[in-house]
């Protein structure tokens, strides 16, 4: 990675990780999308100060992204003034260009509309040499049924999973009319209002640090197990990928099986997705397959100093694991057990850790050289998962959101088509009911291909949740 010196009180350059991301994003991963449902046609100016106050609470929001063609360098470059951000707003007929008819299987205009922003690319240094883009945009579209969808898109090297999780509850916040009741919460957050370090530079001695015989042995079986990993089925692997999402929601009894069942066998929820996709990728396969799985650790309270969720950036790190499926004999609960057990391992060895500057090596070398992966199709592994489950119980204000600006519902994803997993599952449980928004790249697999495979683990997840319910 080339670094560029960047004047601290300007800026910092970005980190390994953020590099990564910055070099992965043109080609379509790692553009975050948080789109919200309402009834009510939203204010326009509230939304905006809402959104000022976030970039004046956190920097790196009010930052630009700058690269330099010369070093083939990023950084960040912090704003000199207040707040910036405009929001764009599409009336029904603009909105209207970009809604197209679904026959076989429908898509809501709402999902559309994300689905839109996920393969929108405004990052794309090519064609912004020498410029600086913001990392933050937002959207207003009129949907039909006299419906709004307010749309963030954000850059992955600026916002992790957990940064949009803050993001939400302090929008939140901000959209609330009780201007006290923000100012006391603004206070809370006084201490985050400076731009926080990469994660490289936060990992606690000795815990990231790898010799050099051991990391060449590390990215040879990385290299060579990637070769050997069983990939879902591809439908096409020619055309232009974009992202595309389908959904797998759980009702509050289904949700409280699989949770429960968690609990009893000491796992998390991330076992029971991932045995389900695991599962759902094997069928009824009797001859013994190697899938990888990722899954991704929001490491801010390990790191030295140790940072909150307030702390927005990119602080998560990958840990890959193989996991070797033989036939239909082994129950969800064996496999998640199973998974969750080799997660677990690999983080009590602080391999997110040690291993970070390696994964990030695999991407970039995978985005370099596409023939190296099956088909040419840049993927890493059959699943992503997230470590922890988002618990929104509170999205809605226990009912104010949904009063007072009509919220209807929530989708916060990442685009995957440019290289990554066959589907990333970011899960969510809302209210008591799990909602996992599952991204793959299309045309790679279609949507009807896709329904069916999470069709199939929301099968199994509930078979499986009816032992504990």
């Amino acid at each position: 990675m080339s670094c560029e010196v960047v004047d601290a009180a300007m800026g910092r350059s970005v980190g390994g990780s953020e590099y990564t991301w910055c070099r992965a994003v043109p080609g379509g991963t790692g553009i975050a999308v948080l789109a919200f449902l309402l009834s009510k046609p939203p204010l326009l100016s509230r939304l905006q100060t809402a959104l000022h106050k976030l970039q004046n609470t956190h920097p790196i929001l009010n930052s630009t992204l700058h690269f330099n063609p010369n070093t083939s360098s990023f950084s960040f470059l912090a704003s000199p003034t207040t707040a910036f951000l405009s929001v764009q707003s599409f009336d029904l007929s603009a909105t209207s260009t970009l809604l197209v008819p679904h026959h076989d299987l429908p898509v809501s205009p709402f999902q559309q509309i994300l689905e839109h922003q996920l393969n929108h690319i405004s990052w794309n240094h090519d064609h912004h040499s020498h410029t600086n883009v913001p990392v933050l945009f937002a959207s207003i579209y009129a949907l039909p049924d006299e419906s709004w969808a307010v749309v963030l898109r954000l850059h992955v090297a600026a916002c992790d999973r957990t940064t949009a999780a803050s993001l939400l509850r302090e929008l939140r916040l901000g959209l609330k009319t009780e201007e006290k009741e923000v100012g006391e919460e603004r206070k809370k957050e006084k201490e985050t209002s400076k731009l926080s370090l990469a994660i490289e530079d936060l990992v606690p001695s000795g815990k990231g640090k790898k010799g050099v015989w051991t990391r060449g042995m590390d990215m040879l079986a990385y290299s060579l197990n990637s070769l050997r990993l069983t990939n879902l089925r591809f439908e096409e692997t020619k055309s232009r990928r974009r992202s595309q999402v389908v959904r797998l929601q759980l009702n509050r009894n289904e949700t409280e099986g699989v949770v429960n069942g968690c609990r009893k066998t000491g796992i998390k929820v991330c076992g029971a997705l991932t045995a389900a996709a695991l599962m759902a990728a094997h069928g009824s396969k009797k001859s013994g397959k190697k899938y990888g799985v990722v899954t991704l650790v929001d490491c801010r309270s390990t790191l030295h100093p140790p940072l909150s969720p307030h702390n927005f950036g990119f602080y998560h790190a990958a840990i890959l694991n193989t996991h070797v499926m033989k036939g239909g004999e082994e129950s969800l609960w064996d496999v998640a057990q199973r998974a969750y057990e080799a997660f677990s391992n690999s983080k009590k060895s602080n391999k997110h850790l040690s291993d970070m500057a390696d994964i990030n090596l695999l991407m970039r070398t995978a985005m370099e050289n596409p023939s190296l992966t099956s088909s040419s199709s840049l993927r890493t592994s059959i699943v992503s998962v997230f470590e922890d489950t988002v618990i929104d119980d509170d999205v809605d204000g226990g009912g104010e959101m949904r009063g007072e600006v009509g919220l209807e519902d929530f989708m916060g994803c990442a685009s995957v088509h440019g290289v990554g997993p066959s589907i990333a599952v970011f899960d969510t449980i809302r209210n008591g009911c799990l909602d996992c928004v599952c991204v793959y790249p299309s045309p790679l697999h279609s949507r009807q291909q896709m329904h069916q495979f999470v069709s199939t683990m929301k099968a199994v997840l509930i078979q499986a949740g009816t032992l504990y319910e």
